[in-house]
Formats: C-alpha cells, structure tokens, sequence
C-alpha cells in the first residue's frame, strides 16, 4: 500500500521540485451554480482554447509523433476516471456505464475545445463524493462491535465498480470502523476519537465545496498528457507560477514536496539545504498527519484536507517555528505519531550545493581515505552567471572545488560521488561534471523530432581528479545523473554502484502558451473579460460559442489572459555506447537490492513511456577496459554479502515490504490488529538490534532515542568495493597498473 501511488508523484519530482501544487483559483460563483446542494462547475473558455492549442502541439511538436485518435481517447477516458475515483470508492457501476459513451468521443471533442464531457463527468464525481461524506458522518457515532472478525477491503483498484448503494453504503461503514479502530489503537478515548473523525469528515466537506474549474481542468490534461507520454504535462497559470518560483530554487518553508495520497499529504521528497533535510527525521514517503504553528500552538489532524489548504498550515514565512505530526514511511496510520519542530527557512541554492565527507576505513590493517560527494542536482545560477558574476554557482564549480581540497589537502586514495535520489538537472552540468574525470570527449548524444542526432562534447583537456573513481546510484537517479554516470561507465572510467536508475531518457521544453496563441484571440478574450463585469456572457473564439464566466479567467495586470505552459517531450538522450538511457537507465556493475519496488518506480513501469532504442556509438576513447577487475571485484564483493546481517536484514526489509504492498484487506478486529501492529513493531525491533551487534553497538528498547539509526549499507558497502579496486590499481587517466593488466 506505501507505494501504490508513488510511482505518479515520482513522474513529477522528475520533471520539477514543486513546494507543492497550487490549486488555488477563486472560480466564479457563476461558473459553479448550485445542483442539489453541490456545485455545477463548468469550464471556461480559456481552457478550450488551451486544450486546442494542446492538441495542436502534441500532433505537430511531441517526440512521438502520435496522433489524437479514438485509441488515445479510450486511454484519457481510463486515466481521468482512475485520477478521480483510483479505489472505487464513489462511482457506481451505472455511472461507469452512462460515462462509456465519452471513451472514444473525446479525442474529436478536444480538437474543438468542447470539455462537457468530463466536466460532466467531474460533477457527478463530486455528487457521489459528497454522499459518501454524509453517509460516512452518520456512521461515526453508531455502535461499531471491534471484536468481530471483519476486514476492510482498502485498495479496490482491480475490483469491480460497486453496483449499488447498498454495496456502497457497506464498504463506507467498514472505512469509518477502520479510522475509529486506528484512532483506539493509537491510545485515544472514545469520546475523543468521535470528535476526530467528525472534524476530518467535515473538512473533507469543506474542502469539495472549494473545487473550481482550474482544478478540473488540471486533473484532465494531467489525464490527457500523461497518455501520450510520462514526461509531458500542462501547467494551469496558476501551477505554472510555482513552476517558475522552483526553477529559481529558492523555496520558503520547510523544503519537502508534498502530494495528497488517499486524503493523506504524502511527502514526496525533502529538498537538499532545507530544514526537513537538516533534521535527518523526515523522508520520502512519510506522511504528515497533524499540524501545529509555535512551539505551544495546538495541533489540527489534516487528514483529507485539500493540498493546497495542507500546504498553507505547513509552509510559512522564514524563522517561525511548525510542528508535524508524522507517520514514518512503511508504517500503517494507526502507528504513534512522530512529533518533529522545525524552524522554516529560505532555502536557496547555496543550501543545495554538493557536499562532501572523508571516510577513514582499515583494510588489512591499512588505512584508506575515501572522499563521498554528495550531488543532490545538477545546478546552475544561469541568471548569476550571465551578469558576469564571476563567482556563481553551479555543479560543476562546488564539485572542482571539492576535489581540489580532497586531492591536496585530505590526500584521499578515491573518490566516489553519490547520485541517490538526484533527479537530474542542467544537461550542460552533467556534460562539464564528466569533464572532470576525462580527458575531452562526448558525454552524451540526443536527438530530435526529426531524427537528427547531435554529440555533446567536453571540450576542456585535463581532468580535476585521476584517481579511482566510483558513482552510486539509486532507481530515483534519473536523467542528467543517468548521463553522468553512464558516460563514467562507457569510458571505463569508474565503477558504478547501486540500483537501476530510473530511466529517464527524454528532453523536454517548457513552451509558454501565451506565445503560441493568435494575439487577436487574446485581445478578443481579454476584452470580453473586461468587458464582462462580473457577468456570464457567450464569446466566440474560432468559431467556438462557450459560456464565459468572468472572475475565473486568470490574467496578468494588463487583463491578458494567462493559459499556461506545457512541458513538451521533444528530444531523446542517448549514451556515447549507443544504448539510450529511456526506460532501460543505467545498469549498475554492483547491483544492490532496491529499497524502491521496481515494478512500481521508474521508466519501464510507465505503459505510456517511450522504449528504449540506439543510435550509433560516438568516437570515444576507452579509459580502460574494465571487464577483468569488475569479474575480480564482484567476487569479492559477494563474499562479503554471503555473511552479512545488513544486506539479510535489507532483504528480508524489501521482502516485507513487497508482500504488505500486496495486501488489499485489513482486519477490523481491534486485538487482532493491534498484535499485527505490536508484531511489526518487534520485529523492526529485532532487527535493528541484530544489525546494532553486528556493529558493535548495545541493543535498544523500546521508545529508546538513538542517535545512529541511520545505516547506510550500500554506501558502507561501495567503499569496500572501492578498496579492493585500489588494491587491484585503481582506474583512472594515470593507472597503468589496471591498464596493463587487462588490456
């Protein structure tokens, strides 16, 4: 269940850092009259006009030349219903049925900007969400048995819709029970716990009333473009703002990407240099249950709240103070809370520069030095660097430096560079970063829509560091770090540790939409929007009648109005081998197990993604072929494995986690799902203790503090590979040893 919508927001850390999304769009009250006590919302013409440019651009522009067909058409139509109801929870059989009529309509419906379909579809979504709340709130302070044997079925994706409301209505009572059960679990009264619950319903109330068409919208072009490929996306004006705000990389806040999953805000990521990184408390996949301002301020549960209205309690301005209530990742919600203050800051680029560290490890009574730097992006501060500014800052620079100082003053004997979870970046970083460990040569190729394919050089001879070189890896290092390090490998210049990267092997631009668009159609919606006051009018815009709702229309301070951008795949990268790095990433000489469940996380998992193919090898010179030392190196390597508690431990961890990830029931027998849950516990127990021996450590009890539970087992096992490939003689411009032995 932790990853089952992992995959999704993953697509979207790849692409750009969001803070988190924006949906804030104050919709007009005419463009949302009241049905039967629920808003009626309908679309603007803005948005038909984008959704034809859209189709226009995909058609003409997208790397994958695909046509907007019936096919696609059937594909959007799956994709949107999953985006609003992904475990069938609120639409009925019967409407899945009445909704058949739009699978292969809506392609033709795009090309003309008619969206009545899905926002027809949307509105009898927030119908259905809206009875589900009312019947649920009717459902909390019933008499709930928690000795009986029943289960809650959490994750009906792959099961079929529910024909009735009776059905309905049953699955409904069994997820109140569970939350109340939960709630028990986790140690609070009755009374307390009914009050919870009804505050988490009625915000969930709350929180439908404040959908808009903006928010209708971007769900359907997310639906849209993610059919044609993962990587192509539109951005409302309103997200494409923030989209702005990011590549800037200056973010106030905690620095943490955060998405709703399930009606719980989900952290994706924790940005490098920001408080949630400093503490060393927060990662990915936690959940943020509960949010509190001050060191004093009362805690409110914001589980169902809308991300953008989560957003505002946890962000703020720079040097006050929040608290967070969190569920660790791969723990259920009925764990305790862990209680986490941080100070907000501003976190710029300076806080997001590689980093390194010096690691002294005895080897056969030996010692060895090893410097680990730490890239978190590729950066760059371009507007800095085109005023002249002689000091500004990028990848590259921070990592020249960092050698220099591990060369000449830690005298290490390698260096290995730590791309875990770097999602990319500056394309022309990833070219310069290689440039430090080889002598001139292309780095990467990539070719267009047309089927050009141009090589990417570095052109700057001489190398920064010469020594024995390693790079790891993880299936979240994805396209500039799939460049880097696949040129090291392909070079022969280093060893590659870890897990299969990601794969992300496509070039995208960002197109302001605004400048696509016939200026004249602008200025007619931009006079019809003046000239509106307030009212609903009919507009035509190429030939199309829409009804305009006038405060919905978002504009810049001169009136014009504002449609957006969109993130276009339009290129395609490519290895010096040949081998692009799309769907297949880079394939580690070391493979670890993956902490990250492949068959949910990465390129190859995405049906719509695009496959991976080869262009010819460019003109390279081989460092060294490392064949021989990595057969020598793997041997060991294995040895090494064969008795080690961590990397049992980390296995037994992955295979766990697979088969809970499997399980789609839950028992709603209060004592039996506390022992499941104290079980969990003790045996997360047990193995940190048997993992703390093998290390020399004392063992812990329960609710202990301890300073060193962070383990890293791949890093510690990388430097052993590191060693032994110093012993053999090292790879690098000036190591002949390596070279005259397997050559």
């Amino acid at each position: 269940m932790e990853f089952k919508l992992f995959k999704e927001m993953l697509r979207r850390i790849l692409m750009i850092t969001f803070t988190a999304a924006t949906l804030a769009c104050s919709a007009s009250p005419k463009s949302q009259k009241m049905v039967d006590g629920v808003q009626n919302i309908k679309p603007d013409e803005q948005q038909s006009l984008v959704l034809r440019e859209v189709v226009q651009l995909i058609e003409n522009y997208n790397y994958k030349k695909i046509k907007i067909n019936d096919s696609i058409s059937s594909v959007i139509f799956d994709r949107y219903i999953k985006a609003l109801d992904p475990s069938r929870y609120y639409f009925l059989a019967n409407d899945i049925k009445e909704f058949e009529k739009y699978r292969t309509t809506l392609d033709d419906d795009f090309r003309i900007g008619d969206l009545s379909g899905p926002f027809y579809i949307f509105n009898v979504y927030l119908k259905r969400y809206n009875e589900r709340i009312a019947y649920s709130m009717s459902q909390i302070k019933s008499k709930h048995d928690f000795n009986q044997n029943d289960t809650y079925v959490y994750d009906r994706e792959k099961m079929p819709w529910i024909s009735t409301i009776a059905d309905l209505d049953d699955v409904w009572k069994k997820r109140v029970k569970y939350e109340l059960v939960n709630l028990k679990i986790a140690g609070t009264d009755d009374v307390k716990n009914v009050e919870t619950l009804t505050k988490r319903y009625e915000n969930l109330k709350t929180q439908s009333a404040k959908f808009n068409n903006q928010d209708v919208f971007q769900i359907l072009m997310n639906s849209f473009t993610e059919a044609i490929d993962p990587h192509t996306n539109y951005l409302n004006p309103r997200n494409a703002e923030t989209f702005n705000i990011e590549m800037s990389r200056s973010i106030e806040g905690i620095g943490a990407t955060l998405q709703l999953e399930n009606e719980v805000t989900k952290i994706v990521s924790v940005v490098p240099g920001g408080p949630a990184f400093k503490s060393k408390q927060i990662n990915a996949g936690d959940r943020i249950v509960g949010v509190a301002q001050g060191i004093n301020g009362e805690f409110e549960d914001i589980i169902g709240w809308r991300i953008d209205n989560a957003v505002s309690k946890i962000k703020g301005p720079k040097g006050t103070t929040v608290k967070l209530k969190i569920i660790p990742v791969g723990q259920e919600l009925a764990s305790k809370p862990v209680i986490i203050t941080l100070v907000r800051e501003k976190v710029n680029l300076v806080d997001q520069s590689a980093k390194k560290t010096v690691k002294t490890i005895l080897s056969d009574g030996k010692p060895y030095k090893i410097g680990i730097i730490d890239v978190p992006a590729f950066y760059a501060d371009f507007k800095a660097a085109n005023a002249g500014d002689p000091n500004y800052k990028s990848t590259t620079r921070d990592v020249r430096l960092l050698l220099d100082t591990l060369k000449n003053i830690d005298k290490v004997d390698a260096v290995m560079m730590d791309l875990r979870a770097n999602g990319g970046g500056s394309l022309l970083e990833a070219i310069d970063l290689t440039g430090l460990f080889i002598d001139k040569g292309p780095v990467v190729q990539v070719k267009d829509l047309r089927g050009n394919v141009e090589v990417d050089e570095d052109e700057k001879a001489g190398v920064a560091w010469d020594g024995p070189l390693g790079v790891i890896v993880d299936r979240l290092s994805a396209s500039a770090s799939e460049i880097f390090a696949g040129a090291i490998q392909d070079y022969g210049r280093g060893v590659i540790t870890g897990t299969q990267t990601y794969g992300k092997g496509t070039v995208q631009s960002s197109i302001d939409l605004n400048r696509l668009v016939n200026p004249s159609l602008l200025q007619k919606l931009s006079a019809a929007i003046m000239g509106a006051k307030g009212k609903t009018e009919t507009v035509t815009i190429s030939s199309q009648k829409v009804d305009k709702p006038a405060a919905s229309i978002v504009v810049d301070k001169d009136g014009v109005p504002q449609l957006g951008i969109i993130n276009l795949t339009m290129g395609k990268f490519y290895r010096v081998n040949g081998n692009s790095t799309q769907h297949k990433g880079v394939i580690p000489d070391f493979n670890f197990p993956s902490v990250y469940p492949m068959d949910k996380i990465g390129e190859d998992t995405e049906p719509s993604a695009l496959p991976f193919d080869m262009v010819k090898p460019s003109n390279f010179k081989v460092v060294a072929n490392l064949n021989d030392v990595k057969a020598s190196l793997l041997k060991l390597h294995e040895q090494r494995m064969s008795n080690s508690v961590a990397y049992k431990i980390l296995q037994d961890d992955i295979a766990d986690s697979k088969k809970r990830d499997g399980q789609t029931t839950i028992t709603l027998n209060q004592a039996k799902l506390k022992a499941e849950r104290d079980a969990l516990e003790a045996k997360s127990l047990s193995r940190l203790n048997e993992l703390r021996a093998a290390r020399g450590l004392a063992p812990v009890k329960k609710g202990d503090k301890i300073k060193d539970e962070v383990y890293d087992f791949v890093q510690e096992e990388s430097l052993q590979i590191m060693i032994d490939l110093i012993k053999l003689g090292g790879v690098g411009e000036k190591s002949t040893k390596v070279a005259s032995t397997i050559n």
